[in-house]
């Protein structure tokens, strides 16, 4: 009799490989990491930490010996390279090195390289053989639309061509992270294979910050919203979840 073949669990690198997120607590609640080649969709609004996230993926990428790439349509380079240095991070030291790519964009030259096919970015990334990318924020992508379906058939086209790389992608999109009806955020929300929300609310006292998996496909995430916190070495989640009633704070 022929003997049966050993059943292969989903959570087997083998079908399922996984990327370090970097995000200190973050890999046990997501089965490991983010899926290898992943679309990944960082929700928030201004002061929660999502460029913090980004570069802190990027950071984990170097140390894995990738080459990784932040591309954005808002920071200067001094400027953010002075705020990552804070943290401990010396991505200039890593520029110099050929392990990371600083890639100023404006919106406009990102709906050029979709009419290209790829244009400059694709061919650098190809070239330097780049293996995560963050993309800082897709919201300013999103306002050269003026109708509807422009901004569908726009967000389809670029994630399209993002998949065409075989990297693994975060794409920050600012804006409330409960609510929100825009047809860009419903599409970039669809399409993407991962989206984690992060909220920078206000209690009686202060501010907190918190973590929310709202969709991984594929994986076995946690359902629960975490607390974290932002200090040398970047974003820390609470070792236990969130126990009140989120929504009471916003």
């Amino acid at each position: 009799m022929k003997k049966e073949g050993k059943k292969i669990s989903k959570k087997d690198p083998r079908i399922n490989p996984r990327v370090p997120s970097g995000i200190n607590g973050l890999d046990p609640l997501i089965d490991g990491g983010f899926e290898k080649n992943s679309m990944n969709l960082l929700v928030a609004t201004g002061g929660s930490g999502k460029t913090i996230f980004g570069a802190q993926f990027l950071m984990e990428g170097i140390k894995q010996k990738e080459n990784c790439m932040y591309i954005t349509f808002e920071e200067k380079k001094k400027e953010f390279f002075s705020n990552m240095l804070s943290l401990g991070w010396d991505l200039e030291k890593y520029e110099k090195e050929g392990k990371f790519y600083f890639v100023e964009y404006t919106p406009e030259k990102v709906k050029t390289m979709l009419e290209e096919g790829g244009g400059v970015i694709e061919t650098l990334i190809m070239s330097k053989k780049i293996k995560r990318v963050v993309i800082d924020s897709i919201t300013s992508f999103a306002l050269l639309f003026e109708n509807d379906v422009e901004k569908r058939s726009s967000a389809l086209e670029l994630y399209n061509l993002l998949r065409k790389w075989d990297c693994t992608v975060i794409m920050t999109y600012e804006r409330p992270p409960i609510t929100d009806v825009k047809t860009t955020s419903r599409v970039l929300e669809f399409e993407s294979d991962s989206i984690i929300l992060l909220y920078f609310l206000r209690s009686k006292k202060e501010r907190k910050r918190y973590m929310e998996i709202l969709k991984m496909r594929g994986t076995n995430h946690s359902k629960e919203i975490w607390g974290f916190e932002i200090k040398d070495g970047g974003i820390y989640l609470d070792k236990k979840s969130f126990e009140g009633e989120i929504l009471d704070l916003i």
